[in-house]
């Protein structure tokens, strides 16, 4: 198991798919615990468990790193009104109620749970040493928990399964466990694993399930738990979040440093954590996903090189960004701001480092150009001189002087970028095409998370092998500030041991808790929203929660944790129903004159073909069309298929039932 990760798939087939089956109950088991011998030996438990760790990409699960982040991680940032999509028709599903009920499917799946029981009540009798019994059952735990955490996310209360079942009795057909009830199992699973996991690694590898993992999984679920509990008004929330800042704080101080990248670029380690070939001794990296040629390979830098790339962010997502010096780009003494201008250039500008790793800053070169760099004199492009503006952001990430396909070992994010041949230079960023064009986008903020320069990619296969994070440090920092504020124990020791961490790698001033008032961001979320839809309180965020939300929503960007947080935090409408609109536009603007896409007119939510400058319209508005955010979307539809199969199975509210 040295190359767990990389191998699982091999694993997967060799062994079967016991853990991936997508029907509920009515399935169990065909042999018998009385049958199993193998579970004797540590080898053979680890065989076992092999196929499980399919579940840490499995695309049910959105902040799993799958073949590409369209895939997976982009598209829980997709549901959470966080991405936007330039494609005709690209509505957020969620905000047009597109989302309808579910004959079968939509996660409801207990296969791994079978598998992992089978595995436990095998334990029972087996003749492995106890240090190695409890490691395998602490494993156990963790994936069972893991599965759990994401059952109760979508439906609430579930079945809660803790043993082999016997097929010949009713035992798989029985009610839906209360939340409470599951919760609390989940949580004193994890912490009895906490405590029991062994340290393998000579058999396991050091990309193993290990106590950090069980840690992170733990950080996770108190965090999405305590926070579901408090603003779904369950009680009992102070319970999660106080074990979240008990986990989280370990986790931060067993991994004090963070990754700041190889490649000079501002931030460069929070960029090359999704394009580094190799992750395994990577600072903060506490589990991945391995790919590697001929045995594991994705398309994740592929699909950003070309035509099949339609997700991007929105004004409103690229104005939650800070500029250097730590303000929000609305706040009264933010001298540094120059984006009132509303050139592209400018809004760009000193703002945080992260947002150019997330979306491609803006430039303009000539193709085959006479003003070429100076590293190369046979380069196909050369500068626009015509305004200096135009190579700022080439200087600061760096140019791409070869445009090669590989391109230079070693280098991420370069401008300017091409198509995945490297044959198509797109010789300016934001590219407004208005078609299906590579690397076009309809808003001015393309998203190229995953976009490097040294990757082989091919137009037949998926050959990209950057290693994909599954469990770094900064997830952990972030729940601790989060649960620390929520608990009221966030102070600027607090943010000293946990945002301005982050702050510090990315080259943003520090966070100064005293700073933060009511006037800090004037654009913050102060309830009663005029898009906001549902039943459920449109309540004000204090302002220090506010930042502590901005710098997980900025850190965590397209790695697919929007929507679990913003229907714990019961704030859906408020992202999901914003209408997408794109950059400043002019057509009087020399250089980006070409916009197909039209101007939103604010006032009526509509494109309005008499204005001649303004936001472009990217999408229709959910309001203007009559739709928006429905309360029945906080909790999945339980599919009817299994209502029919098991008759003490309820449905969730606003979901329909077998009647109907």
């Amino acid at each position: 198991m040295k190359k767990l990760i990389q191998y699982t798939a091999i694993a997967v087939l060799a062994l079967g798919n016991a853990g991936c089956n997508d029907s509920f109950l009515d399935k169990a088991p065909t042999t018998t615990i009385s049958e199993v011998t193998a579970f004797d030996s540590y080898q053979t438990v680890q065989a076992y468990m092999w196929p499980c760790y399919e579940m840490l990409y499995n695309t049910t699960i959105a902040t799993s790193p799958n073949d590409h982040g369209y895939a997976s991680v982009y598209n829980g940032d997709r549901n959470a009104g966080y991405l936007s999509s330039r494609a005709e028709g690209g509505y957020n599903s969620y905000a047009f109620q597109a989302v309808g009920p579910s004959s079968s499917g939509n996660g409801w799946d207990f296969g791994y749970i079978y598998r992992i029981n089978f595995m436990l009540k095998g334990l029972e009798n087996s003749a492995m040493p106890t240090s190695e019994k409890e490691h395998w059952q602490s494993v156990g735990y963790f994936f069972h928990s893991f599965w759990y955490m994401e059952l109760i996310n979508r439906f609430g209360d579930v079945p809660w399964i803790d043993k082999v079942l016997n097929p010949d009795t009713d035992e798989p057909y029985g009610p839906r466990t209360p939340r409470d009830e599951v919760a609390d199992n989940i949580l004193t699973r994890l912490k009895w694993a906490e405590e029991h996991i062994g340290d393998f690694t000579s058999q396991d590898g050091k990309n193993a399930i290990n106590k950090a993992c069980v840690q992170m999984a733990l950080s996770r679920f108190a965090l999405r738990e305590g926070t579901w509990r408090k603003y779904h008004k369950l009680g009992d929330a102070e319970k999660y979040l106080t074990e979240c800042v008990r986990v989280s704080k370990e986790l931060i101080e067993t991994y004090p440093a963070l990754y700041t990248g190889t490649d000079g670029q501002p931030a460069a380690g929070y960029g090359e954590m999704w394009t580094s070939p190799d992750l395994a001794d990577v600072p903060g990296v506490i589990l991945y996903r391995e790919f590697k040629t001929n045995y594991l390979t994705s398309m994740f830098n592929f699909r950003e090189r070309n035509d099949q790339a339609v997700y991007q962010l929105s004004q409103d997502m690229a104005d939650m960004y800070l500029t250097k010096n730590g303000l929000p780009i609305a706040n009264a003494n933010n001298t540094q701001y120059k984006g009132g201008s509303r050139d592209i250039y400018d809004i760009f500008t000193d703002r945080d480092p992260r947002l150019y790793h997330t979306v491609t800053p803006p430039y303009s070169v000539i193709e085959g150009g006479e003003n070429k760099p100076v590293e190369n004199p046979n380069c196909k492009w050369g500068y626009n001189t015509k305004d200096s503006k135009y190579r700022k952001f080439i200087d600061i990430m760096g140019a791409d002087v070869t445009v090669a396909n590989p391109g230079t070992a070693g280098q991420m994010k370069r401008l300017p970028i091409s198509n995945w041949n490297a044959g198509n230079l797109i010789k300016k960023m934001p590219n407004l095409r208005g078609d299906n064009g590579p690397c076009n986008t309809s808003s001015g903020y393309y998203l190229w998370k995953n976009y490097n320069c040294w990757e082989l990619s091919n137009n037949n296969s998926s050959i990209c092998e950057s290693d994909k994070p599954i469990f770094k440090v900064e997830e952990a920092i972030l729940n601790y500030a989060e649960a620390a504020c929520e608990l009221g124990q966030f102070d600027q020791a607090a943010a000293d041991f946990s945002i301005n961490k982050l702050r510090k790698r990315a080259g943003v001033a520090d966070m100064t808790v005293a700073d933060i008032d009511a006037g800090f961001d004037p654009n913050r979320d102060k309830g009663n929203n005029p898009h906001w839809t549902g039943n459920m309180d449109d309540y004000e965020v204090p302002p220090l929660l506010w930042e502590i939300r901005r710098e997980r929503i900025v850190e965590l960007m397209g790695e697919g944790f929007g929507f679990y947080d913003v229907r714990r935090w019961a704030k859906a409408p408020y992202f999901i129903n914003r209408q997408e609109k794109g950059m400043w536009w002019s057509k009087n603007d020399e250089l980006y004159n070409r916009n197909t896409n039209g101007i939103l007119n604010e006032a009526t939510g509509l494109k309005d073909e008499t204005l001649t400058e303004g936001y472009i319209y990217v999408q229709p508005s959910p309001k203007v069309q009559g739709k928006g955010w429905d309360d029945k979307y906080y909790l999945y539809c339980i599919p009817t298929e299994q209502l029919l199969l098991n008759k003490q199975l309820t449905q969730n509210p606003g979901w329909p039932t077998v009647n109907e």
